[in-house]
């Protein structure tokens, strides 16, 4: 079987200039190597929050490159300019809006401002694509909450089979009969 492939998106103006770091990015790569014990391997892109090149890079994470799963980062506040979620929503062909709840329900915990986020999250055609916050400490508590059901969402959607490494992160399957 040929290596899982995450897609790992950081939509934002300033870092796919290069005027700062893209922490966003590195914190979902780090979550994924915490999180992940299966072989997998990431395929990154920052990128402009724009639209038209947010859509673009998920049909090609998703349909070309065979990400699994796509997380992006940055993109879905109130702004103009935050239009991940727009973007999203045109390439799934089914939407997930558990998730956009339980991550506004998490954060919601530690700030009012939550309500503000836009995040969801949606299949298109073998792939999970999951919207997260720009913040890295906002981003591994939204995905502390929704990662343990990620595994059997690819599962249902004839992705490959995600082991994590239980002693961070347990995915729930539900038993066999």
């Amino acid at each position: 079987m040929s290596k899982i492939k995450i897609g790992v998106i950081t939509a934002s103006d300033r870092a796919s200039k290069g005027i700062y770091e893209d922490i966003s990015g590195v914190a979902i790569q780090d979550t994924m190597k915490e999180y992940l014990k299966s072989d997998f391997e990431i395929v990154y892109r920052c990128i402009p929050d724009e639209q038209d090149k947010i859509e673009a890079t998920m049909k090609e994470l998703c349909d070309e490159a065979g990400c699994c799963l796509v997380v992006t980062t940055g993109g879905t506040g109130p702004a103009l300019r935050d239009v991940t979620p727009e973007a999203t929503e045109n390439v799934c062909q089914k939407m997930m809006p558990g998730f956009g709840e339980l991550m506004r329900q998490v954060s919601l915990q530690y700030v009012p401002t939550a309500i503000l986020s836009r995040q969801t999250a949606g299949i298109r055609g073998k792939s999970l694509i999951i919207n997260l916050p720009g913040k890295p400490k906002s981003i591994r508590e939204c995905l502390d909450a929704v990662f343990p059901a990620v595994p059997y969402c690819i599962d249902l959607i004839e992705g490959p089979y995600i082991e994590t490494n239980e002693e961070i992160i347990k995915a729930f399957r539900p038993k066999s009969k």
